[in-house]
């Protein structure tokens, strides 16, 4: 379970076009890890477009974006073309890093149960420490919302 002043679980997971990621590749950047439950959906389309448009002031401020979800790399791949994704998707479809960050969890939906990602966000620091967590994220303002955290974290 992510919390706040902790280190972020380790990970090695593949991207859209099959290179792998992990979490000791971001050493030394800020980082923005987003959980999201699937690739084409009307809500992780437009937080993927949103933090795709606030890209490059993330990297003027010297952070990197990573989102993951248990989707395959060829949908990921498909994804990131369709929307022009400037940043890595990492798919996570045996729920490695989902379970270890406590996004996995039973969801419900029309009076069904079912187990998905609860859309979160977290913001970790140079050393890996989770320095601001967004749990059941709201899609609309959310991206503009971590960049406010960064630039208050950054000074």
């Amino acid at each position: 379970m992510l919390t706040i002043n902790a280190s972020f679980p380790a990970f090695k997971l593949p991207d859209q076009s099959g290179r792998e990621h992990a979490l000791a590749d971001y050493a030394g950047s800020w980082l923005i890890v987003y959980f999201y439950p699937k690739d084409n959906t009307s809500g992780c389309s437009l937080e993927a477009a949103d933090f795709a448009r606030l890209h490059p002031e993330f990297r003027k401020l010297g952070a990197q974006i990573l989102g993951v979800s248990p989707d395959s790399v060829k949908s990921h791949d498909s994804f990131a073309c369709k929307l022009e994704l400037p940043f890595p998707l990492l798919s996570d479809p045996e729920h490695a890093l989902l379970e270890a960050a406590g996004v996995w969890r039973t969801k419900k939906m029309a009076g069904r149960e079912y187990m998905g990602v609860v859309r979160t966000t977290a913001l970790l620091d140079p050393k890996g420490i989770a320095r601001a967590l967004w749990p059941k994220v709201s899609v609309a303002g959310h991206v503009q919302e971590v960049m406010d955290k960064l630039k208050e974290l950054k000074g």
